[in-house]
């Protein structure tokens, strides 16, 4: 397992660098910050975190699920996000569930806010 799990972050960081940096794709985007509540079967309490993005970060916008067995899941919030940028939009909030292919059935999922502030 650990080798796999080793094998996911590798590809991951690789997708991140290949994604390029924000001030490239988005010149006009001063911050994205993306506050989430996670939830999960079986933890009562949710798990907020707060994620910030700036003109020096890369354009990767997938964040992993926190359970402990999810190896090829996450939230990917690309495509909110560039239609936000599309449209010059400062707010946006929704739900998604991990996109993990994993036999689990009660992946976790997130509240999210996301906040773009332009340049």
């Amino acid at each position: 397992m650990w080798s796999r799990n080793n094998q996911t972050s590798i590809e991951r960081n690789q997708r991140r660098c290949k994604a390029g940096l924000m001030s490239r794709h988005f010149p006009d985007v001063a911050s994205i910050v993306i506050s989430m509540m996670y939830k999960q079967k079986g933890i009562a309490n949710p798990i907020q975190r707060t994620v910030h993005f700036f003109p020096g970060s890369y354009a990767f916008f997938t964040l992993d699920c926190l359970s402990d067995d999810c190896v090829d899941g996450g939230f990917d919030l690309s495509w909110i996000i560039t239609a936000m940028i599309r449209n010059h939009r400062e707010a946006a909030e929704g739900e998604l569930g991990c996109d993990d292919t994993g036999p689990r059935a009660d992946h976790s999922h997130i509240a999210y806010k996301i906040a773009i502030q332009y340049a």
